[in-house]
C-alpha cells in the first residue's frame, strides 16, 4: 500500500495541475465556460478520452469572458508555476475582488494558500469556487486533501466521493477514497 503522504502530494498535483490549459479547447460560454456536456460525456467515457476531456473542460473553466481577468490568472498561475506564492495570492486576490463570481479564480488561489499551508482561507475559497461552480471537481480534490491534511478523514472522503461522482477518472482520487473508507470505517478482520 502507498504511504499516505506520497498519495497526499499526487493528489495536490492533480490540484495544481487543475489549471492546466490545452490548445484547441472550445470558446467558453457564460463566466465559467459551459462545460455540462462535456461533464455528462466524461461520466460515461472511456479512460483513454477522460484526459481530453478533462483538458476541455477545465479550459473552458478559466475563461472570464475578460482579457484582462484571464490575464490576472494567467500572471497568477505563472506565480504559482515559479512557486512565488506571495505574488499568486496578489494576482489571484485582484482577480477574486474583480471577478466575484468567477469560479477559477476562487479554485486558484485556493491552490495558492493551500501550498503555503494556510488551509483554513484554503479551504474557504475552494468552497467558494464549488459554490459557483459546483461540478468543479479540482477545488472538490483539493478540499478533501486539505482535509485528510487537517486530520479530517470522514470530510475528505466525503469530498473525494463527491469528486468522483463528476470525474469517475481520477485515480489518485479513487485510492484516497479507498484508502478513507479502510480509515473510518476500519477493516474486517
Amino acid at each position: 500500500m502507498e504511504h499516505p503522504v506520497r498519495t497526499l502530494n499526487r493528489l495536490l498535483a492533480i490540484l495544481c495541475a487543475g489549471y492546466v490549459t490545452f490548445v484547441g479547447a472550445a470558446h467558453a460560454q457564460g463566466p465559467d465556460g459551459d462545460a455540462r456536456e462535456l461533464l455528462e460525456t466524461l461520466r460515461e467515457a472511456p479512460v483513454e478520452e477522460a484526459a481530453r476531456l478533462t483538458g476541455e473542460i477545465l479550459e473552458r473553466w478559466s475563461h472570464s469572458g475578460s482579457a484582462a481577468l484571464d490575464y490576472l490568472l494567467s500572471r497568477g498561475r505563472d506565480a504559482l508555476d515559479a512557486e512565488d506564492y506571495g505574488a499568486a495570492i496578489e494576482h489571484l486576490t485582484a482577480l477574486t475582488d474583480h471577478a466575484p463570481d468567477f469560479a477559477e479564480g476562487w479554485n486558484a488561489r485556493g491552490t495558492a494558500f493551500f501550498l503555503t499551508e494556510r488551509f483554513g482561507l484554503a479551504a474557504a475559497d475552494l468552497e467558494r469556487a464549488l459554490a459557483l461552480n459546483p461540478h468543479h471537481f479540482g477545488a472538490l480534490s483539493g478540499l478533501g486533501v486539505i482535509y485528510e491534511r487537517i486530520d479530517q478523514p470522514k470530510a475528505a472522503l466525503q469530498a473525494f466521493e463527491e469528486a468522483l461522482k463528476i470525474h469517475p477518472h481520477m485515480e489518485d482520487v479513487r485510492a484516497a477514497v479507498e484508502r478513507l473508507r479502510a480509515q473510518t470505517q476500519g477493516v474486517a478482520l
